[in-house]
Parts: C-alpha cells; structure tokens; sequence
C-alpha cells in the first residue's frame, strides 16, 4: 500500500474514532418545531399510513415538549388548504431516518418502552442517525476535497466540522434536516465529480437520483443542480455526440422525476395539491431583496456567524483564477461551478423573508455548503503546507484557531442562553467567546456530559 494511501487510511479511522466516542454528545430530543414536522413524516408512515399528524403534534405539545403557544396555534389550531394539519417539511430527512428509527423500534420492544414510534428511543434513533449522516458529509468531504485539490490532508474537513454550525446541528441540535442535508449535497457533488469525465447514462441516473433526494431533504438544495448541469453543457458543447448527450440528458431527467415521485405523492396527499403548502411559497420574494443581509449582516450575516466561510468563499476565488499549484486537471473550472452553486445558496436565501432564521444558530440555511466551503479553505491550507518559510503555516494554523473558537464560542453561549438568539452582538459576543468562556469551557463541558439537562433549564435571554 502505498504511503499516502496508508496515511489516508489511518486518518480516516482516527477521525471515525473520534465520531465515535463523540456520540454521548448527541443531544436526544426535540425542542423546536421543524424538529417535531420532520419526525412525523416518519412516524406516522410507519404507524398510521397517512399525512395526518394530528395525533403526533397533541402528543408533543401534551408532554411539554413543545411548549410555544405558537405551536399550538400553528400547528393544531389551524390547518392548511387541504383542511389538514399543516407541515412545512419535505420528506428526505424521514427517508434518511427510516433506517434508524427501526432500530429505535427494536430498541423500544428489548428495553419495554412504549413502542409507538413517540417514546425515547425512537427520538434518540434519529438524533444519532442525523449525527451519523452528518459524519458521512465529512468522509464525502474529503474524497471531493482530495480529487479537486490533490491534498490528502484532513485538516480543512476537520476544521469545517469544528468551525461550522455542521456541528451545532450534528450534536447540539440533530433533529434538523441540516445534517443530513450536508451528506445529500456532499453525495451528489461527489456523485457528479465521478461521472462528469464521459457522462454516461449510467453516471448520469446516479447524479440524478441523488438530486431527487437532495432536493426531497431541503427543497433549496435544488439549486445546487445548476453547477452539474452547466457543466453537463459545457460537455455537450465540447464535441460530445449528439446521441450521447440525449441519452445522458434524458435519463438524468428521467430519474430525477422518478426518485422525486414520492414527495409528489406525500404533497399531494398533505396539501391536496403536488406541491408545498401555500404558506411556503408566500415566504418567498424571488428577486432576492436579502442577498447582501444574509451575508453581511452585522446582526445575522454568514460571514459574522461564521467567519470560515468567508475564507473559504476566497479559496474558491484563489482556485478559480488558476492560482493553485498541484490542483486536479479541471480544478479551476469546478471551482468556479462550485461559486456559481454558492451564488444561487445566497440567492434563494435571501428570497427568504425569514432570511434572519432568528432563534436558531447561525445561518443554518447555508450547512448544505460544507463540502464547498472545505475546497476552498483546503486551497489555503495546500498553500501554507507548501511554503518554504513558517511564518504562512503559523499565521494559517492561528486564524483558523480563532475561527474555530469564534464558532465554539458561539455554540456554548447559545446553549446556555448566555446570548440573545435573536441576533449577534458582536462586542458582547466576542468578549465572552475570548475573555470568559476560555476559563469557563472544562466545566462547561463536563457538566454538558454529566448533567445534559442543565442546559435546558437556562433562563431565556431573547
């Protein structure tokens, strides 16, 4: 085996290791209303074959899990157009939980819980099942880190897990789609950096199943089948066969709407109409007015939660202008798909006018970016490997330090509600992330593993 190869090996099995002994920080409930939209798809699939989630909403709302008059007032008071209790969520994310969850039945027939598909255990399936796609993302990650840039190290897989909200919604808060989001989207690129060298129709049925389920996991993810397919273009356009091209296009769209089928049917038979509820679509402005807001906002901004993506964004440019040495035959052209697939995140959150995403942490819309946010701080990392001189790897090595503490920082005080949630306050925020919390955090984080519901009983700071 070669050495490299040998490394890359022993690597991946350290950090699968550490997944491992991470798992008793998976945080095994519910406290926010996606949560609750996401599992009753799957619950009552499982259990009462039909899209009415009456009985599961009453039975989260009964037992104080979700306490929010508002959602009693959304979620069981009033109903959507098809006179039904309403639902937001697509169905990828139960998908990808089914497997789970049926572990979590057979834990609850083994363990005498109530097996009804509500209790502990098959809550925690999920949970852990959201912490295990997201660990999927990481190892999907690498492999397209590794093709595009040529750089076997770990290191920009590690610190985009660390440096991210992708941990936050691994650990902290699992039962949202956003890890598993993070594996749709990092199956699919991966998927299409395999395929696109002859594009076979074989290649090209892969790629589009795996949109269909990105897609059925966060309707938004959608776009990002705009790079594949400007990039399934420029191969036509290069003198590919015309036969060629029609069979790879055709079977590409075939798939992709065969896959999709499903969450068609679960529209249809929730809204009575093979689409989102019309609550979704009124959330919605098209010519994006939030573009510039859901980056730079001071208060709610990617770049000020999340200062890495920052970096990242300009490692792509880096890679884009041809400026990397060692990079992949193609790297530049993929990287500037890769900005364009960027560019249309950006653009379809800011036609959110719940672009703020306030009360949750971070920009949590923009996780699906995980694996093109780690190619492009795998650029600058290439780089500081490379130089000569130690002052670019000791500069490198210390900015992403206090990138990385930025984002644990933020995740400690959000836990403990030593923040407002609505917003950042960026003085506020950065003196308790690097004055109190470096003194504070060995308590934190024993008392996060010994005493979990502590945290939940924290005052609320809004």
């Amino acid at each position: 085996m070669p050495v490299r190869t040998r490394t890359t090996a022993w690597s991946t099995a350290a950090l699968a290791l550490i997944f491992a002994l991470s798992l008793p920080a998976v945080t095994t409930r519910f406290y926010a209303s996606d949560e609750v939209q996401f599992f009753a798809w799957l619950r009552s699939a499982a259990f009462d074959r039909d899209a009415d989630f009456d009985n599961e909403y009453r039975y989260f709302a009964d037992t104080g899990a979700m306490r929010d008059e508002g959602f009693r007032i959304t979620f069981l008071d009033e109903t959507n157009e098809a006179g039904r209790r309403r639902n937001f969520t697509p169905i990828g994310t139960a998908i990808l939980w089914a497997p789970f969850f049926a572990l979590g039945h057979v834990a609850a027939l083994a363990t005498g819980a109530p097996a009804n598909g509500l209790s502990q255990p098959y809550i925690a399936a999920v949970t852990y099942g959201s912490a295990m796609y997201g660990f999927l993302a990481l190892l999907l990650t690498h492999a397209i880190v590794r093709r595009v840039v040529g750089d076997a190290s770990w290191i920009p897989t590690f610190v985009v897990w660390c440096g991210t909200p992708l941990l936050f919604y691994m650990y902290v808060a699992p039962g949202f789609s956003h890890a598993c989001s993070a594996f749709a989207v990092s199956l699919f690129l991966w998927i299409w950096l395999r395929v696109r060298s002859d594009w076979t129709p074989a290649g090209a049925a892969y790629l589009g199943a795996s949109a269909a389920l990105m897609a059925m996991v966060r309707e938004q993810d959608l776009f990002f089948a705009a790079g594949p397919a400007l990039d399934f273009l420029r191969w036509s356009f290069r003198g590919a066969p015309i036969a060629a091209v029609a069979r790879s296009a055709a079977t590409g769209v075939f798939t992709t709407a065969l896959v999709y089928l499903p969450q068609i049917a679960a529209y249809q038979a929730l809204n009575g109409h093979p689409g989102p509820g019309r609550e979704v679509a009124r959330k919605m402005t098209w010519w994006s007015p939030h573009a510039f807001g859901v980056l730079w906002s001071t208060e709610h901004g990617l770049f000020f939660w999340t200062p890495l993506a920052l970096v990242a964004v300009l490692g792509l440019i880096w890679l884009a202008i041809g400026r990397t040495r060692h990079s992949a035959p193609d790297a530049s052209w993929v990287a500037l798909v890769a900005i364009i697939m960027v560019g249309l995140q950006i653009y379809v959150s800011g036609s959110v006018e719940s672009w703020t995403v306030a009360g949750s942490f971070g920009q949590r819309r923009f996780v699906s970016l995980t694996p093109i946010l780690a190619l492009g701080l795998a650029v600058w990392i290439a780089r500081a490997r490379a130089a000569s001189r130690p002052a670019p790897r000791v500069l490198g090595g210390a900015l992403i330090l206090v990138l990385v503490w930025w984002n644990l920082g933020l995740m400690a005080q959000f836990g403990l509600h030593l923040m407002d949630r609505q917003r950042l306050s960026l003085g506020r925020n950065a003196r308790t992330t690097f004055v109190d919390l470096p003194l504070e955090m060995p308590s934190l984080v024993a008392r996060y593993f010994t005493d979990r519901s502590s945290f939940y009983r924290q005052p609320r700071q809004d």
